[in-house]
């Protein structure tokens, strides 16, 4: 039996199950322009996916890479959501979604 699809399939529900509450913890502590941790932290992860000899470590870590890569988007989307009032808004940043509308 092959259960690499299986552990690998489990790994990418895991990671963007992860990575939902944290982009909306950090849009809400940090804003939106928190987008350039996860670039680096995508573009750190891949490299790491590159240069790892270990081919299912590597697959994990390009999920990650490319989850880091998708929460770029997604931080924008929370904000969006948040000044809907779709999601709570941080009371200490009260005035950021008020200059932006």
């Amino acid at each position: 039996m092959n259960w690499i699809g299986i552990i690998i399939g489990f790994a990418t529900f895991v990671c963007i199950g992860l990575f939902h509450p944290i982009v909306i913890k950090a849009e809400y502590y940090f804003g939106h322009r928190c987008w350039p941790a996860f670039l680096l932290a995508g573009i750190g992860t891949l490299a790491a996916s590159l240069v790892t000899t270990n081919e299912y470590l590597s697959i994990i870590l390009g999920v990650i890479a490319f989850s880091c890569f998708w929460s770029i988007l997604e931080v924008r989307q929370q904000y969006e959501r948040v000044r809907r009032g779709w999601f709570p808004m941080n009371p200490k940043r009260k005035k950021e979604y008020e200059t932006d509308k």
